[in-house]
């Protein structure tokens, strides 16, 4: 009975929320919004950040050193020295104490997938142009136009879209997803409280998502 509630449930919830991947036009207006998103955030400025700290619902714990690739990832009372360029030599240790083998392997697993995800949350704005992507200008009913960028490839879900909502600015101001871990397709998530770091560029702070509100805790850039 209250798997049948929880399938109808789910059936008005589609019914009343997804929204289908929209088309749009790819090329160089694509490109050229998806740049200006990029210059509103001090996209010079990123490449130059050696060091980001955040942390993602204050559960795990990131400190990234972007010249060496090699990210401190920590949550409970495990840390991982996560090698990003060859993961098979990352290190892990719980309360401080080295694991065995087949336990390291695992939480570098579990590490990756923490990272390739919270990461996403800090800096999605800057891989538009990333490997696999792809761009398409899209014409909103309001007379605005958004920018879909699909992930053909990379991460842990290929295939993904996401549809940046842009504000006058060239900032973004939320983003729309079309992703296989949520199953309803076009649900909206904020992007918000940008700070601008001591490198110089300007990162999030805080999302919402439906009900939900995803702390990036402290961000840091140097």
């Amino acid at each position: 009975m209250l798997f049948l509630l929880g399938l109808i449930g789910y059936g008005i919830l589609y019914y009343l929320y997804n929204e289908p991947l929209p088309t749009g036009e790819s090329g160089p207006e694509a490109d050229a919004l998806a740049y200006r998103m990029l210059d509103a955030l001090n996209f010079k400025n990123y490449n130059n950040t050696k060091i980001l700290e955040w942390s993602f619902r204050d559960d795990h714990h990131y400190k990234w050193n972007r010249e060496k690739e090699i990210v401190t990832v920590s949550w409970d009372n495990i840390i991982v020295q996560l090698d990003l360029i060859t993961p098979s030599s990352s290190t892990a240790s719980i309360n401080n104490e080295s694991v065995s083998y087949e336990k390291t392997q695992d939480l570098i697993e579990k590490a990756q997938s923490y990272f390739n995800n919270d990461s996403f949350w800090l800096v999605a704005p800057f891989k538009a142009f990333d490997q696999g992507t792809e761009r398409y200008l899209i014409d909103m009913e309001d007379g605005s136009e958004a920018l879909l960028v699909t992930y053909t490839k990379g991460g842990d879900t290929p295939g993904d879209s996401y549809m940046w909502i842009i504000e006058p600015s060239g900032r973004p101001k939320s983003f729309k997803l079309w992703t296989k871990i949520i199953p309803i397709g076009g649900i909206e998530a904020s992007w918000e409280e940008w700070v601008k770091t001591e490198s110089g560029v300007f990162l999030p702070t805080q999302h919402k998502l439906g009900p939900f509100s995803i702390s990036m805790g402290d961000v840091i850039g140097r």
